[in-house]
């Protein structure tokens, strides 16, 4: 009977404790990286994002690629001989490859059946990412799971929980926390320089693409539609909704706040060490595309109330120019300067007439960034997996909050009036708000208890 290298190891050291050898047992001697001292990976989820983290991750000396998983089979024909090229280039490098040719699945279950992966990336639609995160922490994998964590609040609550539970190691896409210039920006921030930060400002603003009304169509051949809905309800195709597009259906997403949101609302938490808001209120509409091209707003303005400041939220589709000049970004607003970064670096700007005059600052001009923080986000996964370290740069917890901070925008959004949040209770003042707190999922899937 074949014996997995995890039912190894989990064995071994039974007989060690037993043996009162525990002690005898090197630290370095991981359940999880045993083959060839290499995590070992498999991908759910192969067409965008997902597979930009997986090049990083093949880029790793340590890392083994095992098996590839999406419902499209034309998607993960194409990525399989993408990851098999990637292969030969590494092999070709210099490095050990020991898995040339991924295992691929059309069901994630089947994939998490395979006891020599460690671990997981998540990149699917948001609507997949509780079910498929539950579940692989369940079958006793680590995951790396893309921004949102998950599509509602009470989802994100499920994994936060899942991961305390199964005490796995998780790192949300959020990989701006792993690039040194936003650290830098956050520890000036949190110095105290700019005085009173009474607004933060974060902001997208998106022309590099429109979406266009397209009437419902055939299921593409090679494509399990019914398990690409998953627990959303039940609907014809039409290709508006699918792949990239699925951002823009609530069923699925929530537009621009939770995609390009939960990065730029990350660090406008992160600077003011804020949790949640005590009430929210938001404003847009489609201003822009024509009815039924899009659920989501293509503008919309939301304002988080906090003990201490106000948080203001901005986007639109189709327009690029944001506050500053820049596409994306947050601004701190303080008393006596405002600082700005985005992805490509960050600078201060003083209040040059405050008085009294000795509260003037000094300006910091624009300091670039490296853009390597999808990059640093991936090593620090890998290094926190093999050292069984929890406290990656982005774990469960910190992808919730802001995650919940986005939906709370949202919600307010869709409801239309400005909501209370009870952060004890984890409920609003407002009944059809709550009522967007938990989703129905579709028969047969079921929405996990933890």
């Amino acid at each position: 009977m074949k014996t997995s290298r995890r039912k190894f190891c989990e064995n071994s050291l039974k007989l060690a404790a037993g043996a009162g050898m525990i002690s005898l047992v090197p630290a370095s001697a991981s359940c999880t990286n045993l083959f060839n001292n290499k995590l070992v990976v498999g991908l759910v989820g192969c067409r965008g994002q997902g597979f930009a983290n997986l090049r990083e991750f093949i880029a790793l000396e340590e890392v083994e690629i095992k098996a590839l998983c999406d419902v499209d089979e034309n998607v993960l024909n194409k990525r399989a001989k993408d990851v098999e090229k990637l292969l030969a280039d590494k092999e070709q490098a210099g490095f050990k490859v020991s898995f040339r040719n991924p295992e691929l699945y059309a069901d994630y279950r089947k994939l998490l059946e395979d006891k020599e992966i460690d671990a997981v990336i998540i990149g699917t639609p948001d609507h997949w990412h509780t079910l498929i995160a539950i579940d692989a922490m369940d079958a006793g994998k680590h995951i790396y799971v893309e921004k949102p964590l998950a599509n509602t609040l009470h989802e994100n609550m499920l994994v936060m929980r899942a991961a305390d539970k199964y005490k796995k190691v998780v790192q949300v896409g959020q990989w701006q926390r792993s690039d040194q210039h936003w650290r830098d920006a956050m520890k000036y921030v949190h110095s105290g320089v700019l005085g009173q930060v009474r607004l933060v400002k974060a902001w997208a603003y998106m022309n590099w693409f429109r979406v266009k009304r397209k009437e419902d169509s055939p299921v593409p051949d090679g494509v399990d539609y019914d398990f690409w809905l998953g627990p959303a309800e039940k609907r014809p195709f039409n290709e508006n909704r699918f792949h990239f597009n699925f951002r823009w259906y609530w069923d699925y997403a929530g537009g621009l706040m939770t995609d390009w949101g939960v990065h730029m609302l990350d660090f406008a938490l992160d600077g003011m060490k804020a949790g949640r808001p005590k009430s929210i209120m938001s404003s847009g509409g489609m201003f822009s595309h024509p009815s039924g091209t899009m659920e989501t707003p293509d503008t919309q303005q939301t304002i988080f109330e906090f003990d201490k400041f106000n948080l203001l939220w901005e986007d639109a589709v189709g327009i690029e120019e944001g506050p500053y000049g820049r596409q994306h970004g947050v601004a701190f607003m303080g008393d006596w300067g405002t600082l700005i970064v985005d992805r490509n670096g960050w600078e201060v700007i003083p209040e040059t007439n405050y008085k009294p005059k000795e509260k003037i600052i000094e300006a910091v001009p624009f300091t670039k960034g490296l853009g390597v923080g999808l990059r640093e986000h991936v090593k620090n996964f890998v290094s926190c997996v093999k050292s069984n370290d929890r406290n990656t740069n982005a774990p469960a917890s910190i992808g919730a909050n802001v995650a919940m901070v986005g939906h709370m925008g949202n919600i307010a959004y869709r409801v239309g009036e400005k909501i209370y949040w009870d952060d004890e209770a984890k409920r609003f003042n407002n009944e059809r708000a709550n009522a967007l707190i938990t989703p129905t999922y579709r028969e047969p899937w079921k929405l996990p208890v933890i």
